[in-house]
């Protein structure tokens, strides 16, 4: 059986399966702690380090001044104390990785960079972070081949780097934060939805109404631990998550749609559209790669088929993103073109809408 990269990460996620949210930033444990009962008073960096096989006590600093280290459930600085019975734990934002990030010459697309951030367009097909089992072959890996002679980046350190994450076979837009104060200052920005993000899609259907709200929490499946599903908005299930939807072009059977984004969850956009009945084109996790509307001839059958080949992944692309510029203040605002593969899908759709559907 061929597992998939994305699989993997979610595997990885799913093996301690245990998250917190720091600031509205889904964070995964790494380690947990229990002092014991007989604990003398002790610096959390002493206590970690002499835990931790092959960590440093300046890179336990980091983790801290990164808001990575909690002591029953709230970040704390390098200086606590531990005290008995404390819980203690090491939190990131991504899943645990195995071994030390590679640089390797991946290729990537720079759209702007300076002393503070970079902000790239990532293809469809390469996965951000390292997940279990692969360990290369990332976006990770390519930045730590872009900064590989900057001194005062280390793609290790938690204070660093991306900001937020898209799916492995979603294109678009990312950030990544080249200084501590930096990735502090978008994270917030994140955290206070002022950002903006806008992603291009093509689902099955065209939504009625052509714009609305899709207001849930989002949290994983209890059928299927390698996927997300929707639950009631404030129940006990999932976090929060909305998402803005409006129609920019029906194409027949299906239809080209905006989607703005107030919260980031796994697989939001995704798992959203198909909650109500427009599953993304030719999304395989979430059943967008059967043919569900249309007719039953053979030649929209052979049409349909080749349109998922020319689009071999969902059709997502994070088209647009905006922010503050975490030194200056100055108003970002970056826009990435919808690539080929989903481009010329778009357009057999638009030939074949306009012909009145005769293929």
């Amino acid at each position: 059986m061929l597992i998939e990269q994305e699989d993997l990460e979610l595997q990885a996620e799913d093996a301690s399966d245990k998250t917190v949210e720091i600031n509205g930033t889904e964070m995964f444990e790494h380690f947990r702690f229990v002092a014991d009962k007989g604990q003398q008073l002790l610096r959390v960096d002493k206590f970690l380090v002499a835990r931790l096989e092959k960590s440093s006590r300046n890179r336990v600093q980091q983790a801290a001044e990164a808001g990575c280290i909690l002591v029953n459930g709230k970040p704390v600085k390098s200086n606590y104390r531990v005290k008995p019975l404390d819980v203690v734990q090491v939190v990131m934002d991504r899943p645990r990785y195995e071994f030390e990030i590679l640089a390797q010459d991946i290729p990537i697309d720079i759209v702007y960079e300076d002393r503070y951030v970079l902000v790239l367009n990532k293809p469809a097909g390469l996965v951000v972070h390292p997940g279990h089992g692969n360990y290369d072959g990332t976006l990770v890996n390519a930045l730590a081949w872009h900064f590989r002679d900057t001194p005062d980046y280390d793609v290790n350190d938690p204070r660093l780097g991306l900001v937020h994450r898209i799916d492995k076979d979603t294109s678009g837009l990312l950030v990544v934060a080249k200084t501590p104060d930096a990735k502090t200052n978008l994270g917030r920005q994140f955290f206070n939805k002022t950002t903006k993000r806008e992603y291009v899609a093509v689902v099955w259907g065209n939504p009625n109404p052509q714009q609305g709200i899709v207001a849930t929490n989002i949290g994983r499946s209890p059928k299927d631990r390698l996927q997300m599903t929707t639950f009631p908005l404030d129940g006990p299930d999932g976090k929060r998550a909305v998402t803005h939807y409006e129609l920019i072009e029906s194409l027949g059977h299906v239809s080209m749609v905006k989607c703005v984004l107030e919260t980031g969850r796994t697989h939001q956009i995704r798992v959203h559209m198909k909650s109500i009945g427009h599953p993304l084109f030719n999304d395989a996790r979430y059943g967008g790669d059967k043919i569900l509307r249309g007719t039953q001839s053979s030649s929209y059958q052979a049409f349909v088929n080749k349109n998922f080949d020319i689009c071999p992944r969902q059709a997502l692309h994070a088209r647009t993103l905006g922010f503050k510029h975490p030194e200056t203040g100055e108003e970002m605002f970056f826009t990435a073109p919808v690539p080929p593969d989903m481009t010329d899908m778009i357009e057999r759709w638009r030939t074949y809408a306009k012909g009145s559907g005769n293929i």
